[in-house]
């Protein structure tokens, strides 16, 4: 009997450790940009990423766009805010991606670090988009 409670425990820990593993701290994007861009260039700079990566991207006043991402049963959402030298990139919402406490889901993660290399990208090229 102890033998069958103590390899409970130990699937129990493994479980925990494993669902532990999917979750890390929420990423959130700070990005200054260099000098010689306008507001209006790191705007298509970042809506022409989202394009690419398949985000939704709607704007919702002066400097500030909101994505949303489908994934399959996940969803996130984010609210970015730029002007002609930064942009960030700032967890709203999300559905079945497990955030709680500050963590989310790894592929959250992926998904912003995609979009920020994509906006980056169209910055360097000069944003002429």
């Amino acid at each position: 009997m102890k033998k069958i409670v103590k390899l409970f425990a130990a699937f129990a820990v493994v479980g925990a450790l494993a669902g532990c593993a999917r979750t890390a701290p929420v990423h959130q994007v700070h990005t200054t940009v260099s000098a010689g861009h306008t507001a209006d260039q790191v705007r298509t700079a970042i809506l022409k990423a989202g394009q690419k990566r398949e985000w939704v991207m709607s704007e919702n006043g002066p400097g500030v766009i909101k994505g949303r991402l489908q994934a399959r049963d996940h969803f996130a959402e984010v609210k970015i805010t730029y002007s002609a030298t930064s942009y960030s990139i700032n967890y709203e919402n999300s559905l079945n991606l497990n955030a709680a406490d500050g963590k989310i889901h790894k592929n959250y993660n992926r998904w912003v670090n995609n979009l920020d290399h994509d906006i980056q990208l169209n910055l360097s090229a000069g944003a002429a988009l």
